[in-house]
């Protein structure tokens, strides 16, 4: 793929290190948008910031991590604009941001696969869905894109309390939302 503008370098990069995350950007950008093309807005938004500021990140360093970032302030600045509030995410802070311990991926369950495949179910996925977007999106990065609670902190820029604190009301929201359709399910909860 060739941009102007772009070192050989920074092409490499683009390719290599921020391509392959395309498909869990799409995922986590319809669960915090409900809509096919909003979310396809929000991943051509990402890929064009990242561009953008490809100068300020260093090769090698967690590209999903800081990609997630970009999608996450390019979200929140649109859910923003629509609930007509002033303030934005400051695109500039992401030219500060780098986790500099080589974090692979490659070997974490691919949920989100599961997820469309049906084996979670609709209620899951509705469940999901309709908690608080602060509680949603600790819960997509960590139970769904693996992400390290200290990601997770960086990328929500958030301190690592809080997300700990997101992410327990989160699984209980979601326990709560999940008991009625477990009980139709025929489960049973036999702890005293």
């Amino acid at each position: 793929m060739k941009h102007k503008g772009m070192t050989k370098e920074q092409e490499q990069i683009f390719e290599q290190e921020f391509l392959p995350h395309l498909d869990a950007l799409y995922t986590f950008a319809y669960h915090l948008t409900y809509n096919e093309e909003d979310a396809n807005d929000l991943v051509q938004e990402t890929y064009l910031k990242a561009v953008r500021f490809i100068s300020s990140y260093h090769a090698g360093t967690n590209a999903k991590a800081w990609l997630f970032r970009i999608l996450k302030n390019a979200f929140i600045n649109q859910y923003r604009k629509k609930s007509k509030q002033p303030t934005k995410v400051d695109y500039e802070e992401i030219v500060n941001y780098h986790d500099e311990e080589d974090t692979n991926f490659s070997s974490y369950m691919d949920l989100r696969e599961e997820m469309f495949q049906g084996m979670m179910g609709d209620e899951v996925t509705n469940a999901i869905n309709s908690l608080p977007v602060d509680f949603r999106v600790v819960l997509l990065l960590c139970d769904v894109e693996g992400f390290t609670y200290e990601e997770i902190s960086k990328i929500v820029n958030i301190p690592l309390g809080t997300v700990r604190s997101r992410l327990y009301r989160a699984r209980n929201l979601l326990k709560e939302q999940l008991k009625t359709y477990a009980e139709s399910l025929g489960y049973k909860d036999n702890r005293q």
